[in-house]
């Protein structure tokens, strides 16, 4: 017999179909991708029931630092059969964002292991949206009384129209989701206000604001010591929880007004930057950015502003830098490089081009530009009888425009381009993230089957995987030139480019070593056995009119 408050196998049903009236519901397999959503989760996320299936748990959280982490406690909760309840942003399949108060509940095997998982969701992005209105009227943030981000800016503008010197710190909670997850579920408000009140202590009356989950920035006029001075402020009155003493440490930047940058935008900048450099290097420091990073951060700021007007007037520049196949002698294809000269600036180069674009959304116009250029650069060779194929450098941000296929399409026609002209080259983190999004498959597929074909840029240096290596339509592999550069000078360096050639042709690749630049390189790579080489050995990039005399 069951006990009046036991729930039978035959109830269960019930529950859920009551539950599916009113909340969103998906589940996951043991993997985190999806095998099931009902329609209340379809109409918010804007997901079809067919685009929705087999997409992992991570695509549904908006791609930023902050809320991946977020994602992945969840999952790793629910991975060691623990429920999760919150609250959540989540991301449609437009990249909107919206808000819902979220239970995980796992379903765990015999053996203890994760067999799927149920999300149960109610949607509060009205509330939430009231909430953000209203700390915006009243400049606070309603969990610690501290000013809002909005506020911040606005009393930032106030201090330099005022011309008021003073240091803008930025300071971030170290691996604040893992302290989280290690603590009960009401102990992370108990976190921040502790937190909030050892900030208040230190800097008194300074403006504090809080502009993230856990990150704050102080307005001082105090100088850099007594600004670190705040980290062993934090060591003799650490926080306590269910009576333990949390083991927190603090990241931070400080960025001086005027000497070091001079809006808003540009000192928040500089001190996300100077605070990344840290936690990347472990964390628990709070430091100044170097003279010299300062510089690269304003000449970023200048290269994002002058883009646009740029690519109005037409500025950007292609070159093409040959590629020589080892069998034949021949030139056999040319790599499309986008650079840009400008007065102020001088030439700014792939490198530092495209991650801005990427950055500012640009690199759609951007990669717009090089690929109809690399087209009728192409039409231009075969005219001439010179049979070569142009290759153009592409970023997954192009390809998560479901249009691309399209675009690339409508150029081919516009310029008379034979497809098979056209070579694309991708990343590793570019193949990773094609692996986790159909889509984008697809649309590669599609355009192998125009006869395109897809190169892995940059092989060994990022997400290395077999998988996405046999899933993604890839025909060849480039060797990135870091190893090229060491090839001579490292032996176990030699080893592994051998070890990276034998690994490509067991799969079928066409291999190719970029950064060539001396014949002992290229003699050692032709004796390994790579097809193809790409370097300044065998030329530098030069314009299409440079290639066309020398034809």
């Amino acid at each position: 017999m069951n006990s009046a408050n036991e729930k039978t196998p035959t109830e269960l049903p019930h529950i859920m179909k009551g539950l599916e009236q009113f909340y969103m519901v998906t589940r996951t397999d043991g993997e985190g991708l999806i095998t099931y959503s009902n329609n209340n989760f379809l109409a918010t996320s804007k997901w079809t029931p067919k685009r929705i299936m087999g997409k992992s748990f991570w695509q549904m959280f908006p791609d930023n630092e902050d809320n991946q982490l977020e994602a992945h406690t969840i999952w790793n909760r629910v991975l060691n059969g623990k429920t999760w309840f919150g609250s959540i942003e989540k991301m449609t399949r437009h990249g909107d964002p919206y808000f819902v108060k979220m239970l995980a509940i796992p379903i765990m095997n015999s053996n203890k292991k994760l067999e799927s998982a149920t999300f149960i969701e109610l949607d509060i992005t009205d509330d939430v949206k009231l909430k953000e209105q209203l700390q915006q009227i009243a400049f606070l943030d309603f969990e610690t009384g501290l000013m809002s981000r909005h506020k911040l800016e606005t009393m930032v503008n106030e201090f330099i129209r005022d011309d008021r010197h003073f240091s803008f710190v930025y300071i971030t909670i170290d691996h604040y989701y893992t302290l989280k997850d290690l603590q009960s579920y009401d102990s992370e408000s108990i976190l921040i206000q502790e937190f909030t009140n050892r900030l208040k202590r230190f800097f008194q009356d300074e403006p504090i604001a809080r502009v993230g989950v856990s990150q704050f920035v102080v307005l001082t006029s105090f100088g850099d010591w007594f600004v670190q001075g705040f980290l062993s402020f934090l060591k003799e009155q650490p926080i306590y929880i269910d009576n333990k003493a949390l083991p927190l440490t603090v990241s931070g930047g400080i960025v001086r007004y005027p000497e070091d940058q001079q809006t808003f935008t540009h000192l928040i900048k500089a001190a996300l930057t100077a605070t990344k450099n840290i936690t990347d290097q472990g964390g628990g420091k709070i430091a100044c950015l170097s003279t010299e990073s300062h510089v690269i951060l304003n000449r970023r700021s200048k290269i994002d502003k002058k883009m646009l007007t740029a690519l109005d007037h037409r500025n950007l520049q292609v070159v093409y830098q040959p590629q020589m196949d080892i069998a034949t002698g021949e030139t056999t294809v040319y790599e499309a490089l986008v650079r840009w000269q400008d007065e102020e600036l001088g030439y700014i180069m792939p490198d530092e081009l495209i991650p801005i674009a990427e950055e500012n959304g640009h690199i759609h116009a951007i990669g717009a530009f090089v690929i109809e250029e690399a087209a009728k650069m192409a039409v231009t060779l075969s005219n001439k009888k010179h049979d070569a194929i142009i290759s153009v450098n592409t970023s997954v941000r192009e390809f998560n425009n479901s249009q691309m296929h399209e675009k690339l399409t409508n150029i081919l026609e516009k310029t008379k381009c034979p497809s098979n002209k056209i070579q694309l080259e991708i990343t590793e983190k570019f193949a990773l993230q094609a692996e986790q999004e159909h889509s984008i498959v697809l649309q590669m597929k599609k355009l192998q089957e125009d006869g395109i074909q897809f190169t892995l840029d940059d092989f060994g240096t990022g997400y290395a995987s077999f998988r996405y290596m046999q899933s993604l339509p890839i025909s060849k592999v480039k060797i990135d030139k870091v190893f090229i550069q060491s090839l001579l000078t490292m032996p176990k360096n030699k080893k592994l480019v051998e070890g990276m050639i034998l690994f490509s042709k067991t799969m079928g690749f066409y291999v190719v070593a970029e950064g060539v630049e001396s014949e002992e390189q290229f003699e050692l790579l032709k004796e390994m056995g790579v097809d193809a080489v790409q370097g300044y050995y065998i030329g530098a990039p030069v314009t299409a009119e440079e290639i066309f005399q020398n034809l």
